[in-house]
């Protein structure tokens, strides 16, 4: 039996760890699945020679040395463009690896797992290290850690942008790679204020944000939300179904007229990296609307 075949016949509702063992056992080389924040989930423990396995291993991460050396050998280039699966290879190395993307059920970019060749990899390897890859994504589309965290990860990339934080492309591209996956064409910087909504109750404003974020997360599960300077921030695409059907702007069935959340959104930009001059924008066209104060929700930059 085959690698593959081998791979298909492994057990779902077993565990991460299992199917990093039982997978060990199959391509006689160490495994190990780290998040997308680079922290360390499950692995073999297998003894290895590799020094960056064993940073991360002993470590629980990649320290941001490790993390420009990935950028330097253009290992940040080649995971943020891979759909799925990479290959990474330099004289660098000690030994090639192979990567694989974990998705979570809203289809969220939230892990990834690698297997160190200590043993040289085979013809037949990287199509079933995707096959394994694929069942660790269908092992944990029922996690509910992983679905949160795919939106606490959208969020945590966007105030860092927002802040800042977030300024070489070398070294960040694969985080921001993922918070734009699913979009396409131009994006657009939207700044809901909840202040003018006659919501009774004792809860905090930083309670109140937190309610209407996931009301809209759930009304508009495309767009990428953030609670940011006592406002919510969301991220749209201009060929997003949400947003380019018109559903966003429809004054009779949309949770904004509804709960009376006043937005404004910015003009269309596409380096994600500008975030920060794009919500400014947003941000002056709602302060702008509601001084105008002509009962309107929706305010354009």
């Amino acid at each position: 039996m085959g690698k593959l075949e081998q791979i298909k016949t492994l057990e779902k509702g077993k565990g991460i760890q299992y199917l990093l063992d039982a997978a060990h056992k199959i391509f006689q080389n160490p495994i190990a699945m780290f998040d997308t924040n680079y922290n360390l989930k499950a692995y073999t423990d297998v003894a290895s020679d590799d020094p960056l396995w064993n940073e991360l291993i002993s470590t629980g991460t990649f320290s941001m040395q490790t993390q420009e050396f990935f950028a330097q050998e253009y290992f940040t280039e080649d995971v943020a463009n891979a759909d799925k699966l990479v290959i990474l290879k330099s004289g660098e190395l000690k030994h090639d690896r192979i990567l694989g993307y974990i998705f979570n059920k809203e289809n969220i970019r939230v892990a990834l797992i690698v297997m160190v060749g200590l043993a040289p990899f085979s013809g037949e390897d990287t199509v079933a290290f995707e096959g394994l890859a694929d069942k660790i994504t269908d092992e944990i589309q029922d996690d509910e850690y992983y679905t949160s965290y795919g939106r606490a990860y959208h969020e945590a990339i966007i105030v860092q942008l927002l802040d800042g934080m977030i300024k070489d492309p070398t070294i960040y591209n694969p985080h921001v790679q993922i918070l734009c996956d699913g979009f396409e064409a131009y994006l657009y910087a939207a700044v809901v204020d909840i202040t003018h909504n006659n919501l009774e109750t004792k809860d905090s404003h930083q309670n109140n944000l937190v309610h209407f974020k996931s009301l809209l997360e759930n009304s508009y599960r495309s767009l990428k939300y953030a609670v940011y300077s006592g406002f919510i921030v969301m991220i749209m695409s201009s060929k997003q179904k949400d947003f380019n059907e018109g559903l966003f702007f429809d004054k009779d069935n949309n949770p904004f007229t509804h709960n009376n959340l006043l937005v404004g959104i910015s003009d269309s930009f596409e380096n994600p990296y500008r975030l920060r001059e794009y919500y400014d924008h947003a941000l002056a066209a709602l302060k702008n609307g509601i001084a105008e104060n002509k009962g309107q929700h929706f305010f354009l930059y």
